[in-house]
């Protein structure tokens, strides 16, 4: 399995989804990653490409993810590539590749948190600190 590493922006705020049979809690989002270049004329150029991201692991997704995550933050994502199928409701099955979160890391979220102490979590034995790098 190739692991990838993707830093950008989220496109918007994640969406935490709770599995039919199990009720497990997941993340899914859209991060944004803009490369920089000049063609071969000199005149600069951009090209975003964006990635469906998944996150399982329900600690992390509910305890991390959602009270700090939010469009536009900048996040560096590290995970493995999936194919993703689906049958659309016009009958045609469909395919995507979608990043598999191992690890998130939300740039700047001591700032955020200073800045927005009304959702910083209480202090409790369940709540996140917001300094705290969170494995998985």
């Amino acid at each position: 399995m190739q692991t990838v590493t993707v830093e950008g922006y989220l496109a918007a705020d994640p969406s935490i989804l709770t599995a039919q049979g199990s009720g497990k809690k997941r993340a899914s989002f859209r991060l944004l990653e803009t490369a920089r270049f000049r063609r071969g004329d000199g005149q600069s150029a951009e090209r975003t490409t964006g990635f469906n991201c998944v996150c399982f692991n329900e600690a992390a997704a509910e305890g991390y993810i959602a009270p700090y995550a939010r469009k536009g933050s900048r996040v560096v994502v590290t995970g493995h590539v999936e194919n993703d199928t689906w049958t659309g409701q016009d009958g045609v099955v469909r395919y995507d590749l979608r990043l598999v979160v191992e690890q998130l890391r939300i740039k700047g979220r001591r700032e955020a948190a200073e800045a927005a102490p009304e959702q910083a979590p209480e202090d409790d034995d369940n709540a996140v600190d917001p300094g705290a790098d969170i494995p998985f």
